[in-house]
Parts: C-alpha cells; sequence; structure tokens
C-alpha cells in the first residue's frame, strides 16, 4: 500500500482502526510526522489527542542512525547489540542521553497546548507515520504504560516485519498497513510525498485537531 502522504496514510489508518470498538480511547502521536495522522485517528475515533515525545540517540559519526531511544521521562531503550558493535561505554551514552532529552525538552515546551492527557485507564493509541527499527516507538510504550493505561495499541501505516514483531513483545496489539517482510526499508518511500516537516506546521495542525478533539 503507497500512501499519497501523510494525511492520506492517517484516513486509511483511521479507517482500519474505526472498524473496532475501543474502551476510551486516546491517541498519542509522535512528533513531527506522527502528528498529521494523529490527527486523522482523532477525529475518526472522536478521541482526545496529546504527543508523546521519544527522539532517537544518534551514533556520534553517524547522527540520522541511532543505537536507541529517550523518552521524555529518561526512559532509554538501547539496541544493545549495535551498541556493543560500536564499543559506546556508558558515559558516552549517558552524555548523548542528556543532549536528546534537552532537545525533547525543548519539543514539549514548544508544542505544549495545554495540560497532558491521563493516560491512566484507557486505551492509548500510539501513533507514527511508520517504523524503522522501532526503537523510538518502544521507548513510548515503555514510557506510557507507566502511567496505568488500560491497553496500549500501536498503529502505524508501514513497517519492516523485524520492527512490528519487536512491538508486539512491548504492546498489546500492533495495527499496520503495510509490513515490509523483508530488504532495505525505508518509511519515506511508502510515500508519495514525504516531506520533513517543520515546528510551525506541527503545530498548526496540532492547531485544527484540537478545535474537533477533547482532552477529557
Amino acid at each position: 500500500m503507497m500512501f499519497k502522504d501523510r494525511k492520506d496514510a492517517g484516513k486509511k489508518l483511521a479507517d482500519r482502526l474505526g472498524q473496532e470498538q475501543w474502551e476510551r480511547p486516546a491517541v498519542f502521536a509522535i512528533p513531527r510526522g506522527g502528528v498529521p495522522i494523529g490527527c486523522e485517528i482523532a477525529r475518526k475515533l472522536h478521541a482526545p489527542l496529546d504527543l508523546i515525545i521519544p527522539r532517537k540517540l544518534p551514533i556520534p559519526y553517524n547522527p540520522e542512525a541511532g543505537f536507541g531511544a529517550v523518552a521524555p521521562d529518561g526512559t532509554v531503550v538501547l539496541n544493545e547489540e549495535l551498541v556493543v558493535q560500536l564499543g559506546l561505554e556508558k558515559p558516552h551514552i549517558d552524555s548523548i542521553v542528556m543532549a536528546v532529552l534537552d532537545e525533547v525538552q525543548r519539543r514539549i515546551r514548544e508544542y505544549q497546548l495545554g495540560p497532558p492527557l491521563d493516560p491512566k485507564g484507557r486505551t492509548i493509541i500510539i501513533v507514527d507515520d511508520g517504523l524503522a527499527s522501532g526503537y523510538t516507538m518502544i521507548a513510548a510504550v515503555r514510557a506510557l504504560k507507566k502511567k496505568g493505561p488500560r491497553k496500549v495499541v500501536v498503529a502505524v501505516p508501514c513497517s519492516p516485519r523485524t520492527s512490528v514483531e519487536r512491538l508486539e513483545e512491548e504492546a498489546d496489539e500492533v495495527i499496520c498497513l503495510t509490513v515490509q517482510e523483508g530488504g532495505a526499508f525505508a518509511v519515506a518511500s511508502y510515500y508519495e510525498k514525504f516531506p520533513d516537516l517543520t515546528d510551525g506546521e506541527v503545530l498548526a495542525d496540532l492547531g485544527t485537531c484540537t478545535l474537533t478533539t477533547s482532552k477529557s
């Protein structure tokens, strides 16, 4: 399945989620790319929308790639095999984590439009525009699980099979519209248009979406 853009992917994913009954659903989107998708799902399910902002831990000499991720509460998830291969020691990892957390806090300040949504007792649906290694999503799942949700669902438009299986060990349910069975994977390859989003575009989406959803 190919998607025109993130909005199209969000509508298709929302249609799939709309086929089921969810008890007290709440949508948590991972910015930036997960926000337009989360907005479509929140509208479809008449569910409140909030953000969860984990970030990958960049490999020092290849910052586009990561060796794990960290969530806003400091939950760290590491690709242990890769950490060994890279020869990263704990002090170096800790310094990278602290630097990434600074960016996480900046984004929280930039994006937060109101009081955070309490996931306790809810079915929470965590969304992004796709999974790569899946470690960023794992960090989000583990952080939100600490807050007592009824059920944790991961929903994405596309993912490699290995990442779906990785998340199935963490979440109660994983919904993915297109699962790639093998070969090199890139989220962007499943979209006709996949531009980098700015903070301003994210805020515009959030402003439009919160007009039709409530954090009740």
